[in-house]
């Protein structure tokens, strides 16, 4: 049975989550077609930057992302400025690491979709009048859709998943930034084995029903189009 804190976790968990999901959707497609198009000398600077939480431990980010968000810090100073508040140890410091984290599970998706995309589609459009925006939501995004919701359900699924960085960054506040990996670490530490059991069946059961879901609206598609 879960119990009040589990239940609080799950709750904080899935805000995380989808907050998350929301603002990596709303940056990562402009980052992923200049990462996809330009030439610049720059970009496989940026490139291994938007990588580098594929490869570095957790905590080595978490901790670095930690100094960043202390109030001596510029960045966690200008912030307790404008909002009184510390940056670390908050839900808003667990935010901005979250998106962080996750940038690479939703930018390299839709990279690689924009990188295969047919340049013939964007030349029709702009015979056609079409400004940038108008070739986005009436070509690119419905042709790519399938790599948008598969960028999407990794980087919700990834947020969830994470450990380490939210505990650098988050620590274990309940209601504030206890969620749900970190109260599974919690009650293995107090020996809780059967809540501790609970909730990875909980993380593993999501975990699995969201992959199923995605590939199966994913399969349903190819059909529609194939015998369309």
């Amino acid at each position: 049975m879960l119990l009040e804190t589990d239940i609080s976790a799950i709750w904080l968990t899935l805000k995380l989550a989808s907050l998350t999901t929301v603002i990596l959707l709303l940056i990562s497609p402009l980052l992923a077609w200049w990462l996809a198009r330009s030439r610049s000398f720059f970009r496989p600077i940026l490139e291994s930057i938007v990588a580098l939480p594929l490869i570095l431990p957790p905590t080595v980010l978490g901790f670095y992302l930690l100094v960043a968000f202390s109030p001596d810090s510029f960045l966690g100073g200008l912030w307790r400025d404008l909002t009184g508040n510390s940056l670390a140890f908050s839900f808003s410091g667990l935010l901005i690491a979250s998106v962080i984290y996750s940038l690479p599970f939703v930018v390299q998706p839709l990279q690689s979709a924009f990188v295969n995309l047919n340049d013939d589609y964007l030349e029709v459009a702009a015979t056609l009048g079409f400004n940038p925006i108008e070739t986005f939501y009436h070509i690119v995004f419905p042709m790519l859709l399938p790599s948008f919701i598969i960028a999407g359900a990794l980087g919700f699924a990834h947020t969830i998943g994470e450990f380490g960085v939210v505990l650098m960054i988050g620590g274990n506040i309940p209601g504030e930034t206890q969620v749900l990996s970190i109260t599974l670490f919690e009650h293995v530490e107090t020996l809780q084995y059967a809540q501790a059991e609970l909730l990875a069946f909980i993380l593993l059961a999501f975990s699995m029903t969201l992959l199923m879901l995605v590939y199966g609206i994913l399969q349903k598609r190819q059909k529609r189009l194939t015998y369309a």
